[in-house]
């Protein structure tokens, strides 16, 4: 099995909990350092754009206290703090997490490694969110951002991220499309499809066509590229969505694959 790479969070509000994953292409040792290590948080939690830790003390061992500082996107100063509860390196990592934003309250954080074919599958859980619906859902985007920044700062130094899979479905301008497309509509899905063969050739592209749903036709479009950025430009660039005659594209990131 091969896992998607790029970061994902799930807030699920209605149990106060939050559930995030992401695969790194280096080894659980790397990843458990980076997470704890002073000297390692402050050179990837954050971004100049919304905020950046610059000072983190940890005493990693059970009970032991952890703290970090930075400044906000407003230039004021804010901080985050707790105590781990299980340290047992290079696989699993329990501590509070208690933040002023969050009214001080306690909550838990889980970081899991484990070890797959290409680096370290992190699943991260965060619970004790009660009824503080919109903390869940805030501190939900929070860890996608956290761990993509985790993701990025770890993949330069190998300089070998592996692609993601994307799922990208393209919905025509009417539902009907498929069986009522003009001579001029007709150019343009042919023009449509010469475009996905080259990325096929290009390898970005696994497979393409038309999808028999009920409710009407739609474009499926699997693909193998770096980022949902990429995946993005790779759409963007579809004579259809160029036309401006309607078609759109829908992109999810895959969460695992099989091949």
């Amino acid at each position: 099995m091969a896992s998607n790479d790029r970061p994902r969070a799930i807030a699920d509000i209605s149990a106060g909990t939050i559930l995030a994953t992401v695969t790194i292409a280096v080894p659980p040792e790397r990843v458990f350092r980076a997470i704890t290590a002073e000297d390692q948080i402050p050179l990837w939690w954050g971004a100049d754009d919304m905020y950046r830790t610059t000072k983190h003390t940890a005493d990693v061992r059970p009970g032991g206290a952890w703290r970090s500082e930075g400044k906000g996107a407003d230039g004021r100063d804010f901080h985050v703090s707790g105590e781990y509860i299980e340290v047992e390196p290079p696989h699993r990592l329990v501590m509070t997490w208690i933040a002023p934003w969050d009214g001080d309250n306690v909550t838990t954080v889980t970081y899991t490694l484990e070890p797959v074919e290409n680096g370290t599958r992190l699943t991260l859980r965060h619970d004790g969110f009660g009824q503080r619906h919109e903390s869940c859902r805030d501190h939900g985007s929070g860890w996608e951002r956290v761990l993509g920044w985790l993701d990025d700062f770890l993949s330069k130094e190998t300089g070998a991220r592996p692609p993601s899979v994307f799922h990208c479905r393209m919905i025509p301008p009417r539902p009907d499309f498929a069986f009522t497309m003009t001579e001029e509509e007709r150019a343009l899905m042919n023009a449509h499809a010469d475009y996905l063969r080259g990325q096929l050739r290009a390898g970005t592209m696994m497979l393409a066509g038309p999808v028999a749903d009920p409710a009407g036709p739609w474009g499926l479009l699997i693909l193998r590229v770096g980022s949902e950025a990429e995946a993005r430009a790779v759409t963007d660039g579809d004579p259809t969505v160029r036309s401006g005659r309607g078609f759109r594209y829908e992109i999810l990131p895959m969460m695992s694959t099989i091949m």
